[in-house]
């Protein structure tokens, strides 16, 4: 019985410092290491001014390190494509084309997603402070913002993955508006 007790502590104490392991660091590095490609998304935004949540769905697609494509199928055709600090819209047979590097809060909300799939630490700690719940299986990573402009507009931003794999993101901003982005990996 004692022998079995102390056979389960060991195990206990190894299991919690192999999780110990698994830091910011430890993260970043894995999503360093994806070489981009596609998924299927599924955003879901909930409007105070609305009664229903708005649903939308298609395709995106990230070349590292600063290539981000949305490719908007449902409700109706919409394509956004970052390149860089250039931001293209195509909707409704009309193009918009908008240079948002010297915008901190559209910067703060592109690297969210930017800098967290190219696992870049320090642009995501340009606007955020970053803290890490989970294992490298099944992790969250909160971003917090910490300048006076990110905070008028975002609450948080919550990124959920597994491995190198970002699996759900939600964006909760302080008017009470929240979006929230279910991502499935496509093979290349």
């Amino acid at each position: 019985m004692i022998r079995r007790a102390l056979l389960i502590l060991l195990l206990a104490s190894l299991s919690t410092s192999a999780q110990a392991a698994f830091d910011i660091d430890q993260l970043m590095s894995d999503l360093a290491r994806f070489e981009g490609g596609r998924a299927r998304f599924v955003e879901t935004r909930t409007l105070a001014l609305l009664d229903a949540p708005v649903r939308s769905s298609g395709e995106l697609r990230f070349v590292p390190p600063d290539r981000l494509e949305k490719h908007t199928l449902l409700p109706r055709s919409e394509v956004l494509v970052l390149d860089k600090n250039e931001l293209t819209v195509e909707r409704d047979g009309r193009t918009m084309t908008w240079q948002v590097g010297n915008r901190p809060e559209a910067m703060a909300f592109i690297e969210s997603l930017r800098g967290t799939l190219s696992g870049n630490r320090v642009q995501l700690e340009k606007y955020y402070r970053l803290q890490l719940q989970g294992s490298a299986d099944d992790w969250t990573l909160v971003l917090l913002p910490t300048t006076a402009q990110v905070q008028a507009l975002l609450k948080r931003i919550r990124v959920q993955g597994s491995g190198h794999l970002i699996r759900h993101i939600t964006y909760e901003q302080t008017d009470g508006d929240r979006s929230d982005l279910a991502i499935e990996a496509l093979t290349p």
